[in-house]
């Protein structure tokens, strides 16, 4: 029955290489588009709950309150870690620093604030 409203000729099953290679490059690209966004909104989990929970467990409490399932819960940890890394510990670099697009509208985050007020008030208690 299926056959007859969807016929072979219409939707083939076996795509052209040169269609191959494109639909490949276009899921690849909307693949990193959904990593970028998890790892955006990972950090923004970090940066909104530094006050109360270390960034590790900010990005574990991400990954399983979205239900991200492996292996792209690896990915987005991995990635925010190294995001992280670049802001806390900056790599040393022999060519000129160049500035990527995405940093000039990615908020700071304010882990050292955060870790700053919870010393405070552990030292207060």
């Amino acid at each position: 029955m299926l056959g007859q409203l969807f016929p072979e000729r219409i939707f083939s099953r076996k795509l052209s290489p040169s269609a191959e290679k494109r639909l490949r490059l276009a899921q690849a690209r909307a693949e990193e588009s959904i990593v970028q966004a998890h790892v955006e909104n990972a950090l923004m989990f970090v940066d909104n709950l530094a006050e109360d929970l270390p960034f590790d467990r900010a990005i574990e409490t991400y990954v399983r309150v979205m239900g991200i399932p492996e292996p792209l819960a690896s990915t987005v940890v991995t990635r925010t870690l190294v995001v992280l890394g670049e802001d806390l510990v900056p790599h040393h670099r022999r060519a000129p620093e160049t500035v990527r697009s995405d940093e000039t509208t990615r908020p700071p985050l304010r882990l050292d604030d955060a870790s700053d007020a919870r010393v405070r008030t552990i030292r207060r208690a």
